[in-house]
């Protein structure tokens, strides 16, 4: 069994110094691995991703994360990606990772992604070029999905994104603004290759459950949405997951 905590949105500004510290206290006891789905800081800029690091320094278990819109707005997600990392947390940008904890191994593939919209409305990378332009975040991270997930030959497989890939966990967002909340493009590679749980965050007032056209649990993992300072997630050998 592996334990998971996690959650997105922290929206950290550089007034929020001894707010999230308390908040992940005794952790260790409760998850293995933090997983963080983006949005970590207010405004992307490198004095908050300084104060998120000194904020997260007393975590023992490893943490992972992935940006989000607000990290990319003020100096550009390198400089926050460096301060994170710098600070010992691992940010995945389209990339993987494994962990081995205890007898078992976790393999965590991660990506911002992008919107593009669901199922039968989705856009498509056609006509004009800004149509392509705005698509493409969204394919790149798809087929870095679809890389990561057929490597990964772990006992656990698990998605982290900020964008989602599902259309159930943005239900209570107003419809219009689905399209710029995810999309089934990164979806797809998913229920190809498989996953254990699928995290993702953005959607403020979405709903925490739900699963990709396939059947992949999802998860929504807001702070707004899940209303406490993590949800905790167990994945155990028949791919059960257990949420607290």
């Amino acid at each position: 069994m592996i334990r998971i905590a996690a959650v997105g949105d922290l929206h950290l500004t550089v007034h929020g110094a001894g707010r999230l510290r308390p908040q992940f206290e005794g952790i260790e006891a409760e998850a293995d691995v933090l997983l963080l789905a983006g949005d970590l800081t207010n405004w992307g800029k490198p004095e908050e991703a300084e104060l998120l690091v000194s904020e997260l320094s007393d975590i023992s278990i490893p943490r992972v994360a992935i940006l989000g819109n607000h990290d990319y707005h003020s100096e550009g997600p390198d400089r926050v990606r460096a301060i994170l990392e710098a600070g010992g947390v691992t940010v995945l940008e389209n990339e993987s990772i494994v962990f081995e904890i205890g007898s078992e191994t976790l393999g965590i593939v991660g990506g911002k992604g992008f919107g593009g919209g669901f199922g039968n409305t989705c856009l498509s990378p056609f006509g004009e070029r800004e149509i392509r332009d705005f698509l493409k975040s969204t394919y790149a991270c798809a087929e870095a999905l679809d890389r990561g997930l057929s490597k990964l030959k772990t006992d656990y497989r698990v998605v982290l994104l900020h964008y989602s890939p599902a259309v159930e966990t943005l239900k209570g967002e107003a419809v219009a603004i689905y399209p710029f909340l995810g999309s089934s493009i990164m979806g797809e590679p998913i229920d190809a290759h498989g996953a254990d749980l699928v995290l993702h965050g953005h959607a403020h007032k979405g709903t925490e459950h739900g699963c990709t056209a396939g059947g992949i649990p999802v998860r929504n993992v807001s702070l707004p949405v899940i209303g406490e300072s993590y949800a905790l997630y167990q994945l155990e050998q028949k791919a059960e997951m257990l949420a607290h």
